[in-house]
């Protein structure tokens, strides 16, 4: 990580925030990342809201099957990903779900929780 990188360092993920506000400023908001260890990436999450997730993909012509999909967290949370390029910054969108239904059961000494 570079501390002495300046805020001018991170124009083009800040360019490509601003062009998805102009853009889409009509779609769900997502908690919105950038970093100084990797100066080119904005990520785009939704906790608990993949139909903001899908909204977004689908507004940006991102093919469904270009979707990585995992779990995390002993396999109760459902994790979306993808990777695009937009005007030079790499732009990740990420969707997090809380799995639901009986596939979701944890067992502890035999107990179904």
């Amino acid at each position: 990580m570079n501390q002495r990188m300046t805020l001018n360092e991170l124009s083009v993920p800040l360019r490509a925030l601003r062009l998805l506000t102009v853009d889409f400023g009509h779609l769900p908001a997502p908690t919105v990342h950038l970093s100084t260890v990797y100066p080119d990436r904005l990520e785009l999450s939704f906790h608990d809201n993949l139909a903001g997730f899908e909204a977004w993909r689908e507004a940006l012509g991102i093919a469904p099957d270009a979707v990585a999909h995992d779990t995390q967290g002993d396999g109760r949370t459902r994790v979306l990903k993808v990777t695009t390029d937009l005007a030079g910054a790499v732009l990740e969108l990420i969707g997090f779900a809380q799995v639901t239904g009986p596939h979701n059961l944890v067992i502890d000494e035999g107990v179904a929780a």
